[in-house]
C-alpha cells in the first residue's frame, strides 16, 4: 500500500512516520483492498487554538473507488485515529456488502435450479 502525507503546519509534518504506520496497522486486513492511502492533516484556526486540529484520510479503493473521510479534534494524533477508525468502519460495511450480495446469488441461482 502507497501512503502519502500532506501537510503545510510543521508540528503535523513532524508525525509523517507515525501517520504511514499507523494508517498501515489501522488498514493491515484491507490492505489488498486499498492500494493507495493519501493523509491530509491542517489547522483550521490556525495560532488561535481550539478544536482545530483537522485530518482527511482518502482512500483509493479497488472497486469502490474513493473513500474521503475527515476528522476534527484537540490533537493530531486524536484526529489521525478517529478518521482512520471511520475509514476502517466504511471500507468494512462496503467489504461485507459486497460479500452479502455474492451470498444472496448463490443462494438465489442455486434455488431456481
Amino acid at each position: 500500500m502507497q501512503v502519502l502525507f500532506k501537510s503545510r503546519h510543521p508540528q503535523a509534518t513532524d508525525l509523517r512516520e507515525l501517520t504511514e504506520r499507523r494508517v498501515r496497522f489501522v488498514l493491515r486486513r484491507l490492505g489488498w483492498l486499498v492500494p493507495r492511502a493519501e493523509v491530509q492533516m491542517s489547522d483550521v484556526n490556525g495560532p488561535r487554538g481550539g478544536i482545530d486540529k483537522r485530518c482527511q484520510v482518502e482512500l483509493r479503493t479497488d472497486g469502490a473507488g474513493w473513500v474521503v473521510v475527515s476528522s476534527v479534534a484537540n490533537d493530531w494524533r486524536t484526529a489521525l485515529d478517529n478518521a482512520l477508525a471511520r475509514a476502517a468502519r466504511f471500507l468494512m460495511r462496503l467489504w461485507r456488502r459486497g460479500s452479502d450480495s455474492r451470498r444472496m446469488r448463490q443462494r438465489f441461482i442455486s434455488h431456481e435450479r
